[in-house]
């Protein structure tokens, strides 16, 4: 018997909810915020300060894209952003020195790759809680980069150098690194095998070892790739301006956390997309500028990011216990 097409389309839009419903909660805080403030102070809507607000947090959305896949697999990362200070301090080092730019971009990605590819095997193989290692690399990177480099500033970076200055069409650069990334992404973890093996490690590491998933190689892997994104974050910042201080960001790793966390990825991992990290991550961008076009304190972002936190981990918490009653 053939179902209405009514029926057809409501099941549709259940599937979409079910499967996309953080994302689309995301997405419509982003649409109803640019409306609401845009009708306040028609500034906000200007070319000049999108293009600020689609750009300002896109190293933040492309870490978070890594974030996410570790967050997926169960574990998680507070070292991420002393990382991508020491990575851009050595992108700008090379640069200044007169290496090729291509070597100043891509060292970066690969010491980002082994850097967390030794962290993913303490994890997996040596069994030490990854919250552990990270705030062990954490304190090493910090202590290490004001050690060896005294917190001074890298000046007199080559005009080639500064790739998040570019534009194309009026747009900067980095919104399309961010876009492209986060599209390539989600395509990988959604239809490859691999994609889908880190969802199984997080969902259920025991039945994912039984299905013939490598488990300890797969958090491995699954660091590494978050070093890389991470590496090509440290670009984007590192060429955002014309000097790079050579310290860690503050509060850099709490954004990417919250990025991927409010975007729908469990805390306690398994589900999530790296398309709700990349909304998250502008939905960010675009309360700090709110903020400013309506006279409020800047200081406000981080109590709105916390209660953000807050609710996502309850609203992930109930959803869970829910699911936990109607299975049978």
């Amino acid at each position: 018997m053939e179902l209405p097409a009514r029926s057809v389309k409501r099941d549709r839009l259940a599937r979409l909810a079910s499967a996309y419903g953080q994302e689309l909660v995301v997405l419509g805080a982003v649409l109803v915020l640019m409306a609401v403030v845009g009708t306040v102070n028609h500034r906000f809507l200007s070319d000049t300060n999108l293009n600020s607000v689609f750009s300002g947090n896109a190293y933040i959305a492309v870490a978070a894209i890594g974030m996410s896949m570790v967050i997926i697999t169960g574990n998680i990362d507070v070292s991420v952003g002393a990382l991508i200070g020491v990575l851009a301090t050595i992108a700008g080092t090379l640069a200044t020195r007169g290496y090729p730019v291509w070597l100043a971009w891509g060292v970066p990605l690969v010491v980002g790759m082994a850097v967390n590819a030794a962290v993913g095997v303490l994890v997996a193989y040596a069994r030490i809680p990854a919250i552990v290692v990270t705030l062990g690399v954490l304190s090493i990177l910090r202590g290490g980069l004001i050690s060896a480099t005294g917190g001074k500033w890298i000046t007199d970076l080559p005009p080639a150098f500064r790739a998040a200055q570019a534009r194309l069409f009026g747009v900067p650069s980095p919104v399309y690194v961010a876009a492209v990334l986060t599209v390539l992404a989600a395509l990988w973890m959604r239809y490859s095998s691999l994609g889908r093996a880190i969802y199984a490690v997080g969902g259920n590491a025991e039945a994912a070892r039984a299905a013939g998933i490598r488990t300890r190689a797969m958090v491995v892997f699954v660091f590494a790739v978050h070093g890389f994104f991470a590496g090509i974050a440290s670009v984007l910042f590192a060429t955002q301006l014309q000097v790079i201080q050579s310290t860690v960001p503050p509060n850099l790793e709490l954004s990417i956390i919250t990025a991927s966390v409010i975007g729908g990825v469990s805390i306690l991992g398994g589900t999530g997309t790296v398309i709700g990290s990349t909304l998250a991550a502008l939905l960010f961008s675009e309360i700090a500028s709110a903020l400013i076009f309506l006279n409020v304190s800047a200081y406000w972002l981080r109590a709105v990011l916390g209660l953000l936190i807050l609710g996502t981990v309850l609203a992930d918490m109930a959803r869970r216990r829910r699911k936990g009653r109607l299975a049978p």
